[in-house]
């Protein structure tokens, strides 16, 4: 089959393509805002402790399961057992919602970078700027989607390893310098104070556990587990994916630990990078929730900045672009892969079929702002149109509920033997086994189980 002549070249291919799909848009404005709101250092705390047992768990089991198998996210389950592949249909639908307003947010971000090129940087701290802009033509939203179906149609090494191999390095490069910039600026507001950024940074990692009550430490842990989601790839296919596309001998292990470090360590230089901004102009009032944050709230604070703000911002755009744009192909490439197995075409036509149909989707989207608006509101109390009912579907809903299914097929049908065979078929030690295997089967189904409840709005 020809996707399968396609492999990455070799653990670093793998790790900087499975880490580009990791690092996405989430990192840079979801991790500093729950950060902020969820009591500084003591979330960074609950956060690093479930990266090591519950998102190394997850991750490890999507990409061993793709290895072993051979297959994407549908041919996979049906491998393990047949019974069970409704829960490949179920993970091959999570990126086949996502990718409807993926390329959407990528196209917020490749318009904010452009505005910040071409010198109108103040105009985007203004307060109506992005409500104006999101109800706008779709231009961006489509050269965006246009630009990831030609990454995926030019296959896996020629396309997703080598955009990843200079992206992602160039991505972490960029983060650990505007977030070294945040800790040298310094405000002071009408009140008289002034605010530095080491102060902010010391805000961050700060934990903050005055007034915490066990109901509010749920929270944080719930907050925590579905950023985890968010950030590493996990239930949706993509990992099952990218591990069929690795070479027999390449060692697992280690690439789960190098995958996890890059995506943590991104997100917790953002944080750093972010928080400390926000909090020299805007104090911690300044983290508004969601999407404001990056596209609202950090205008301005680039707009205090001066001079200097205009160059941040292009620099911050940029590796938002970077961010976004390497997840959206991931998201799109386990799209592909599945369709490829199931209707027996090849990439490019499949590539070339899908891109028709998302560029019809992304416009859509894109004018749910405007054209197709209306406002819905969610099992969780939140309100949201066309963009968020597809985010809520997708991400509140559906991957806890195939993390949960794939906790209990791994734990208890198939056993953590056919996770931990894989992960030693390369002759390598698995030194995190005994913790897999209490994680796979006692602890992930029951915070699976919560999470569901909670995202869904039961709980």
């Amino acid at each position: 089959m020809e996707k399968k002549a396609n492999h990455f070249s070799g653990q670093i291919g793998f790790v900087l393509a499975a880490a580009g799909s990791a690092v996405g848009v989430g990192n840079l404005w979801r991790f500093p805002y729950l950060a902020a709101k969820d009591g500084g250092g003591l979330f960074l705390i609950v956060y690093l402790a479930l990266v090591l047992t519950f998102g190394f768990t997850l991750l490890t089991s999507d990409i061993a399961i793709g290895r072993r198998t051979k297959k994407s996210a549908i041919g996979a389950y049906t491998q393990m057992h047949p019974n069970w592949k409704f829960l490949g249909i179920l993970t091959f639908l999570v990126p086949v919602l996502i990718m409807t307003y993926y390329a959407v947010i990528g196209g917020w971000v490749t318009k904010y970078a452009v505005v910040y090129l071409t010198g109108a940087a103040d105009a985007a701290a203004g307060d109506s700027y992005f409500t104006a802009f999101i109800s706008s033509p779709v231009v961006y939203a489509l050269l965006f989607m246009g630009i990831t179906g030609f990454i995926v149609y030019r296959g896996i090494q020629g396309g997703i390893e080598a955009v990843s191999k200079w992206m992602m390095p160039i991505l972490l490069v960029l983060v650990v310098v505007i977030a070294f910039y945040s800790l040298t600026i310094s405000h002071t507001d009408e009140n008289g104070q002034l605010r530095t950024g080491l102060q902010g940074l010391l805000y961050y990692l700060t934990p903050h556990v005055e007034g915490l009550t066990v109901s509010r430490f749920l929270q944080i842990l719930l907050d925590a587990m579905s950023q985890l989601f968010f950030s590493l790839s996990v239930s949706m296919g993509i990992m099952i994916t990218y591990g069929s596309y690795v070479k027999p001998e390449v060692n697992l292990n280690r690439a789960v630990n190098q995958i996890e470090l890059f995506d943590t360590g991104v997100a917790l230089f953002a944080g750093a990078m972010i928080v400390p901004a926000v909090f020299v102009f805007s104090g911690t009032e300044g983290m508004s929730a969601g999407p404001s944050l990056m596209f609202v709230s950090l205008p301005k604070v680039f707009a205090a900045m001066g001079g200097a703000g205009v160059v941040v911002g292009v620099l911050f755009f940029v590796t938002a672009i970077f961010a976004t744009l390497t997840s959206c192909i991931s998201v799109l490439e386990s799209i592909v892969a599945n369709c490829m197995e199931i209707f027996h075409t090849s990439r490019k036509k499949t590539v070339l079929v899908l891109s028709v149909i998302y560029l019809a989707a992304s416009a859509v989207i894109a004018l749910g702002y405007s054209l197709f608006y209306f406002q819905v509101t969610l099992p969780n109390g939140t309100s949201g149109q066309l963009l968020d009912l597809m985010d809520y579907i997708s991400n509140s809903v559906m991957m806890p509920l195939i993390a949960l299914l794939s906790t209990i097929l791994i734990g208890w049908v198939r056993t953590p033997a056919f996770v931990i065979e894989e992960m030693e078929s390369s002759g390598h030690t698995f030194r995190r086994k005994k913790i897999y295997i209490v994680m796979i089967r006692y602890i992930a189904p029951i915070l699976m189980f919560i999470l569901f409840l909670q995202s869904t709005g039961i709980l």
